[in-house]
Formats: structure tokens, sequence, C-alpha cells
């Protein structure tokens, strides 16, 4: 309306417009989420050994605790040229040593990080350790616990990607 209060006539800017016809190419990529950044990569290196559970308690009965020292060198070790990632079976021995309290942690922590690392379900984790740490002074029961859970689960992480056993 002007001061007249004649109509004016529509202008180009009153009209609707259409929009452009869509085009894909004109639309840009959407980036990663970014949890995907971080993503571990799959474990592509070589596959560890099944250690039977009740060997292995075996051992570390007859050689007075001493064989707990080589079964965490040879996991972490394993699992370290499984994945790339990991304590290694160095560190794991000289924790095992010095710092033994930690090790059913960070133990159970790395077995169930390779089926993290799948985008499986933990059957182990950090707080498995829980049970060596507050039931491990009382006949053992808790380390039993603990191993047993920590190895069968470990033991069912080889055979899924191949290992004999």
């Amino acid at each position: 309306m002007t001061e007249t209060n004649d109509p004016t006539p529509a202008t180009s800017e009153t009209q609707p417009t259409t929009p452009p016809p869509y085009d894909a190419a004109a639309v840009p990529a959407q980036p990663a989420p970014a949890t995907a950044a971080y993503a571990a990569p799959p474990a592509t290196g070589p596959v560890g050994q099944v250690r039977s559970t009740g060997t292995c308690i075996l051992l570390t009965i007859v050689t007075l605790g001493f064989y707990t020292w080589y079964w965490y060198y040879k996991t972490h070790d394993e699992m370290k040229q499984h994945t790339g990632t990991g304590l290694g079976g160095p560190v794991a021995l000289i924790l095992a040593i010095f710092v033994s309290i930690v090790m059913p942690f960070v133990t159970s922590n790395e077995v169930g990080g390779l089926y993290e690392r799948r985008g499986q379900a933990k059957p182990v984790s950090a707080a498995t350790g829980l049970w060596f740490l507050l039931l491990g002074w009382f006949f053992f029961v808790g380390a039993f616990v603990w191993f047993i859970k920590t190895n069968a689960a470990l033991n069912d992480y080889w055979r899924s990607v191949g290992a004999n056993g």
C-alpha cells in the first residue's frame, strides 16, 4: 500500500520462489562421528595360545606361585602382539613382581578390551579384579574365581579368532 491507499503492483520480492532443484553433489559430506576417530583398529596380529585353566592352577600350586609371573608375561605379550596395544609382556612381568595387586585389574581390563575392540560386550573388566582383591585372602576363593573368569574369557577370545585348543 502507498500513502494514497492505492494498491501497488506485486513485485518479485513478494512472489514466492521455488527452491532450487536438489543437487546431491552440492550437499557437503557429513563428518564421521567423533567416536569413530578414536575407535581402535581391528586386531590383525598373531593369535595367542589357549591355556587350560586347570593346568594353569596346578602349575601355580606346584611352582608356589611363580607360574603366575610366566602367565602374566605370556598373556600380555600375546595380547600386545595381537592388537598392538596394551602393556606387553615385560611391563606386565615387572608389575606382577613389584605391584602384583594391580595385575588382576589390568589383565581383566585388557582381556575385556579384546572383545570391546570387536564391538562385543566385555565378559570381564577391571571390576572383575575385585574378586581377587576382596576374596583373594579367604582360602584363595576370590583368586580362583577371578582367574577362572579371566582365563576363560581369554581362551574364548583366542578360539573365536582361530586358535586351537
